[in-house]
């Protein structure tokens, strides 16, 4: 489709998986992007460390250069397009982008996640338009409804499961029995791990996000040093079939919710772990490498975001979404909305963040065990919901299920625990979350 209204001209920051996806949805849905935005798109150059690398599809080679920087301060350059990820030099890039009042679309959660104040302050500075809708969850609209959908409610707490990699690793033990090790050979065989999977399994993936989230959905800049984080490669064979006992599974969880801390004061906790939940939870179906983030707010109630979460051809979809929004705002010289930070709300250590306990005790089969036991929940007022004892003698196991308490209490509880002599081994420990 025509338009007599001049291009929108872009410059987009790496070619790899997403970036060479963008340049083909750019080339295959031309007619329809004008359509919707009322003016066509011209993609003016492409930033690459190795313009010689074979890439899918009919890229024009006049369009790569190694200069990423000089390709940003081209004066023909509309939008900035960075799915390079990484700190540096992508910071470099980007704000010189911003401070030129060149919109940006980005996919760079880490970049987000550790210093997202730089790109605020330098959007603001040159009155540019900041998208991210990619960072976060794929093609899963998620981060324009916390920024815009639900500007007029107060967002209590997020809680998710944002890494396709760790989803699909305990979804196959859940499902088989395996144990993590024969899981993440399976993924990685399925290309769904990375050769090095461990900003997946640690955790760090995940926490980037549940910084995003939490800035977002609290008004307060977040950063991922905020995080609290557990990975999840100690997660058992055993802790799973445990948790099936219990009606529960287990995943890896980003948690951010507001409330007030120890002195009554308003808060933010942001945690990422792997935690059991009831099956009956709506993010425990969520199989395979899927990603879903259940939202509760005060006048909107619950909500759930469910989605791919990753791969080349769903962000790519997201960045679409975010070119289409800066294109159109700077036809009608208008810009998204800016960054939400007035509720500087401080950050809530994981001690004071209100949760429970299922822990696996391998004891000495002997009168009195229970007493000692319980004796030590008392101590830390950590009150018991549950006990399972299964097996005599040597290889008798206690399994407790606590109330909630303070994590902070319910860790000290854990440590008193290892020095009883009856107490042979701490089997595991697992956080519990909705309601079981």
């Amino acid at each position: 489709m025509s338009s007599d209204k001049p291009a929108v001209r872009l410059a987009l920051l790496g070619c790899g998986t997403v970036g060479s996806e963008v340049v083909r949805l750019l080339h295959e849905q031309s007619d329809d992007l004008t359509a919707r935005i009322g003016a066509p798109l011209e993609l003016v150059g492409i930033a690459v460390r190795r313009p010689g690398r074979e890439r899918g599809g009919a890229i024009d080679p006049a369009l790569f250069t190694t200069d990423a920087l000089g390709l940003v301060k081209r004066d023909d350059v509309d939008v900035v397009i960075e799915v390079v990820g990484g700190i540096e030099p992508a910071r470099g890039w980007l704000t010189e982008a911003l401070t030129a009042g060149k919109s940006v679309v980005t996919a760079n959660k880490a970049l987000l996640a550790e210093d997202g104040a730089t790109l605020h302050d330098a959007a603001a500075e040159g009155g540019a338009d900041l998208y991210y809708e990619a960072a976060v969850a794929g093609a899963i609209p998620l981060l324009r409804p916390l920024r815009e959908s639900l500007h007029g409610d107060r967002v209590t707490r997020v809680t998710g499961i944002v890494n396709g990699t760790t989803n699909f690793i305990l979804s196959s033990m859940d499902a088989t029995g395996a144990g993590f090790g024969e899981a993440l050979d399976e993924a990685t065989e399925l290309g769904y791990a990375e050769a090095d999977p461990t900003a997946d399994v640690e955790g760090f993936d995940a926490a980037a996000k549940a910084a995003i989230l939490a800035s977002l959905a609290f008004h307060t800049r977040v950063t991922a040093a905020d995080v609290f984080r557990e990975g999840m490669t100690g997660v058992t064979a055993a802790d799973m079939a445990s948790a099936k006992e219990m009606g529960c599974t287990i995943k890896l969880l980003c948690i951010a919710q507001r409330g007030p801390d120890s002195s009554g004061s308003e808060s933010v906790s942001v945690r990422v772990h792997p935690a059991m939940i009831p099956r009956s939870h709506p993010l425990a179906g969520v199989g395979d490498a899927f990603n879903a983030v259940f939202v509760e707010a005060e006048a909107a109630g619950q909500l759930m975001f469910y989605g791919r979460g990753a791969g080349g051809t769903p962000t790519a979809s997201a960045v679409l979404g975010d070119i289409v929004a800066a294109a159109r705002n700077r036809l009608s010289g208008t810009r998204a909305p800016s960054e939400s930070s007035y509720a500087h709300l401080p950050i809530r250590p994981i001690g004071e963040a209100v949760t429970r306990y299922h822990i696996s005790l391998d004891v000495a089969d002997r009168q009195g065990v229970l007493a000692s036991v319980a004796g030590v929940f008392a101590k830390h007022e950590v009150s018991i919901a549950t006990v399972r004892q299964s097996g005599r003698e040597e290889d008798a196991t206690l399994v407790i299920v606590t109330h909630g308490a303070p994590d902070a209490n319910l860790a000290a509880t854990v440590e008193d625990l290892r020095s009883l002599d009856i107490v042979r081994s701490i089997a595991s420990v697992l956080r519990v979350e909705g309601g079981v």
